[in-house]
């Protein structure tokens, strides 16, 4: 579910790893695991991942003091999901406005992302709402903000693969 992928231990992976923490197999698939149930027992962890309690515990307080997991969340219900409407909006910005238009997008609740991107546009905001109503607002919202010089939008209809 790729919806608030913030919520998701897999957010929590750093881009800025130092060269000492490099990821095990492992590791990887703890993460993983995690990924999936973070309320796992560590018992429980340790028998998937074929390893005793105390490498578990001491592998998961490695990744948590170096910086790969930064915090645990919720994962939303299929149902739930479900019920939001969700788009990406392709975004084009004046010269020098993307320090404004970032900000103004950060408070827009329905945006649950955005990523700089190559190409025409230089940024994707991925939003969900309860509503079409309030999906169009928000797309009418951006649209409208100072800098934002030109968007085109996608209404998500199905999600094919989400890990």
């Amino acid at each position: 579910m790729d919806i608030i992928k913030h919520h998701f231990i897999q957010n929590a992976v750093s881009s800025r790893q130092s060269d000492e923490t490099m990821l095990t197999d492992k590791d990887r698939d703890l993460l993983a695991l995690l990924s999936e149930n973070s309320r796992m027992p560590v018992a429980t962890l340790a028998k998937k991942l074929g390893l005793s309690r105390t490498t578990v515990q001491a592998r998961i307080e490695r990744l948590e003091r170096d910086g790969v997991i930064a915090g645990y969340g919720i994962r939303l219900s299929e149902q739930y999901a479900a019920s939001l409407i969700r788009a990406h909006i392709l975004i084009t910005i004046a010269p020098k406005a993307l320090a404004q238009v970032v900000s103004a997008l950060e408070r827009l609740k329905p945006v649950t992302a955005l990523h700089s991107v190559s190409g025409t546009f230089d940024l994707i905001a991925i939003l969900a709402a309860p509503s079409m109503l309030e999906l169009d607002q928000t797309i009418d919202e951006i649209g409208n903000l100072d800098g934002v010089e030109r968007t085109l939008s996608s209404i998500i209809l199905s999600t094919r693969i989400s890990r």
